[in-house]
């Protein structure tokens, strides 16, 4: 990304180049709004979900399974009961 920044700073015209860098800079505020930042605050929710996460809750899996916390490992794994009574 940044080798094609540089190649676009380089091409601009010298009379041109001001308007063709604020519409970069546009570009790229409108990137980091829309992608960059709704992700990040994302993956903030998701760590403190699982920072919090005791015995006996309910969770489920990625993959799609139901399960209740047994043990909340030191090493940030979990064991989970997905059949109980079985």
């Amino acid at each position: 990304m940044i080798q094609s920044l540089l190649f676009v700073l380089l091409q601009a015209p010298a009379g041109g180049g001001t308007m063709q860098l604020v519409l970069l800079g546009g570009m790229i505020l409108v990137f980091w709004l829309f992608m960059i930042r709704p992700q990040a605050k994302k993956a903030k929710m998701a760590k403190k979900f699982q920072d919090e996460m005791q015995k006996g809750d309910r969770i489920v899996t990625i993959a799609g399974i139901h399960g209740k916390v047994n043990k909340v490992n030191d090493d940030n794994t979990i064991d989970i009961e997905t059949s109980p009574g079985r």
